[in-house]
């Protein structure tokens, strides 16, 4: 897996540095230096995801970096840190790697797709009947796949995604739907 993430993050650079090689001067056929323009099209940023509930809290942390291809297209990786808590009964941190896809078909609209993979470690109280049983803790990992639509001004984008890929029974998110706020510089 980190191969691939280094492998989207410096094809930009591998091919450019392919192209600078090619170019040279129009009169004496020398090579010449031209600046890449790569970085120009990267915007650094990413989100934070809340949602509240009866004694529930789920918190996410997801900082990335997007390359634009058009105005209205980009995509890029991402990583991902989700703090999730169940007041008295559980317990859940997850980190890991997202991939994410945006189509803006006008400014202040924003579609988005994210491909998430992420390591859970959960820790559950087992009560019965009044008895405190123990923890029980399960770790795997999980993968979502999120479509979202927001509302954007200028770098900031508040909108809601929905997990299509929720299960109510593995315990990573409370719920299919979440709201979201994605900012990139």
């Amino acid at each position: 897996m980190k191969k691939i993430i280094w492998i989207l993050l410096f094809s930009g650079l591998l091919v450019q540095n392919e192209i600078n090689a090619q170019v040279t001067h129009p009169q004496n056929n020398e090579p010449r230096k031209v600046k890449s323009d790569f970085f120009d099209h990267v915007q650094f940023g990413g989100g934070l995801g809340l949602s509240f509930g009866n004694n529930f809290t789920d918190i996410s942390i997801a900082p990335s970096g997007i390359y634009h291809f058009t105005d209205k297209l980009a995509a890029g990786v991402g990583l991902q840190y989700n703090y999730v808590e169940s007041k008295d009964y559980y317990r859940s941190s997850s980190y890991g790697i997202n991939l994410i896809g945006l189509y803006t078909p006008i400014p202040q609209f924003q579609l988005s797709a994210e491909l998430e993979q992420l390591r859970v470690n959960n820790a559950i109280d087992i009560y019965s009947q009044g008895y405190y049983y123990g923890k029980f803790k399960d770790n795997f990992w999980n993968t979502g796949l999120f479509l979202g639509a927001g509302y954007r001004t200028n770098n900031v984008t508040v909108g809601v995604r929905y997990n299509v890929l929720y299960k109510t029974d593995n315990y990573v998110y409370s719920q299919s739907w979440m709201p979201f706020v994605r900012v990139y510089f």
